[in-house]
């Protein structure tokens, strides 16, 4: 890829309480990032906290950290009392042999509260810094994925080996893909950086109380700074003065260069009004997704899983049926990986490929989803296409959704999708009143409901209810209630 066709930039975007930052790669929109003073998230807090309950027969504990919820951990997160090597659950020791309930234990939060879910944790501290990630509990030196050349991968790990002797370390570290081409004195840098937190770390655990916060990782500006500036970047634009000079000192301190990348927004115009960022969001939000060539995406988002549907809606091709189908799946693939990516999708992703008859348009089609995927910083899983054109896949989920931070469920179907019909509505109402009369002693009641069922009860139903009225002997009075949805009503005996 070249670097023109890999120019980034970053938008940064404040206001009072919250904060939002955009990832755009040649003028479009891959991922935005939200943080509210409300409801900052807890990844990668570290906290001092005290086993509640131990699972045995699911290999694990709830801890309680301090939030509202109690956390989870896992067996396979917990270091064992020898030397801390991975593995298999199959080969794990009972967890009543790893913790018991009252221990306290000094955890790192994986994942944040998602849904009714509490937060996951691990006892493998990470810290993480420009170049370095510091395992304060592992033995091993590991360089990111994504750094693909042989000899660089080589050249870092016997670099941050030989530093980590140095410093006469007894852990481990992950050498970040941003540290591709750094020197020694910069790699140094970073562990005498991360060799000190983690003694601040240590310290507070050993002078603070269980069910407390150790260590709270940087707010979404820094971050940004920290986790999202790759080589490919160029440009980063802050609409907030007083953000702007916080990044730019923490620039100078820990990322020199980058901070000749920032700069502050003055102009009149609202910053995420560029590139249309406002309008893609709102976007991100909807069920269905358009494709240029007149096919569309169906997204649906469930507790369990993802699922995606690919129509090709009125493009109709200029050779061939399956043509058609191939070409309206090879746009899919690349907008999927798009929106997997600004939705912030994770977990079971399921997606519906229209049916390809040809093995060469199938494969095309995967190497197309997978190629537009390689740009994603989650770590994601693909299934080859399946007979039914199913393709199956994980994403690592971290973080909330897109639609879950910024939508809740609706008021009217408590986020079923649907509500029942007015028609179905007026039934309901017929069988509350037999219900009522078959109950209770009066001479008359009223009926209180939506607009639209007061009108189809005195009109198509009319006859309906006049029977109903002449079979119970009651009087049947009704009433619209403004503030009623449409599904709800009530029946009020006089």
């Amino acid at each position: 890829m070249s670097d023109e066709q890999s120019k980034e930039e970053i938008l940064v975007n404040v206001t009072s309480g919250e904060v939002r930052a955009a990832l755009l790669e040649n003028g479009v929109l891959q991922e935005v990032y939200v943080e509210r003073a409300e409801r900052r998230g807890v990844i990668s807090n570290i906290y001092k906290g005290k086993v509640s309950r131990v699972l045995p027969g699911m290999q694990a504990a709830f801890v309680d950290i301090g939030l509202a919820r109690t956390a989870f951990l896992h067996a396979s997160d917990i270091k064992r009392p020898n030397n801390g090597e991975t593995v298999s659950e199959d080969e794990l020791p009972s967890i009543r042999e790893l913790i018991r309930e009252g221990d306290e234990l000094l955890v790192q939060v994986v994942k944040d509260p998602l849904g009714n879910k509490g937060a996951r944790l691990t006892t493998f501290i990470t810290l993480p810094s420009r170049h370095l990630v510091l395992l304060p509990k592992g033995d091993t030196v590991g360089v990111s994925a994504r750094i693909e050349d042989e000899e660089e991968r080589e050249r870092l790990r016997t670099l941050v080996a030989e530093l980590l002797e140095e410093f006469g370390l007894d852990c481990g570290a992950i050498v970040r893909t941003v540290a591709e081409g750094a020197s020694i004195d910069s790699l140094r840098g970073d562990l005498k950086y991360l060799v000190r937190l983690w003694e601040v770390v240590q310290e507070r655990c050993s002078k603070k109380g269980v069910k407390t916060l150790i260590h709270e990782d940087l707010s979404l500006p820094l971050r940004v700074l920290r986790d999202m500036v790759t080589s490919d970047v160029d440009h980063i634009l802050v609409d907030s003065a007083p953000d702007f000079e916080e990044m730019f000192a923490f620039a100078q301190t820990f990322l020199p260069g980058v901070e000749d990348m920032l700069e502050l927004y003055r102009r009149r115009r609202p910053i995420f009004d560029l590139h249309g960022i406002e309008d893609e969001i709102k976007k991100a939000l909807e069920r269905s997704i358009p494709l240029k060539s007149g096919g569309y995406l169906i997204f649906d988002q469930t507790e369990a899983m993802t699922t995606i549907d690919i129509n090709t809606g009125g493009y109709v091709g200029h050779r061939n049926l399956e043509e058609t189908i191939y070409r309206t799946n090879l746009e899919a693939a690349v907008a999927i990986a798009r929106q997997l990516r600004l939705r912030n999708l994770g977990g079971i992703i399921i997606i519906d490929f229209i049916d390809m008859e040809e093995e060469d348009h199938r494969e095309s089609v995967l190497a197309a989803l997978e190629q537009a995927m390689s740009r994603d910083h989650a770590r994601h899983q693909l299934t080859p296409v399946s007979p039914l054109g199913l393709v199956e896949m994980t994403r690592k989920r971290t973080r909330e959704s897109l639609q879950h931070i910024l939508c809740e469920d609706c008021p009217s179907c408590q986020g079923r999708g649907f509500v029942m019909t007015v028609e179905t509505v007026c039934f309901e109402i017929f069988r509350e009143i037999i219900r009522q009369v078959r109950q209770f002693d009066f001479d008359e009641l009223l009926v209180l409901a939506h607009q639209d069922v007061i009108e189809l009860l005195l009109d198509e139903q009319a006859p309906a209810l006049a029977e109903l009225e002449e079979q119970t002997g009651k009087s049947i009075g009704l009433q619209t209630e403004s503030l009623y949805l449409q599904d709800q009503f009530d029946v009020v005996l006089m």
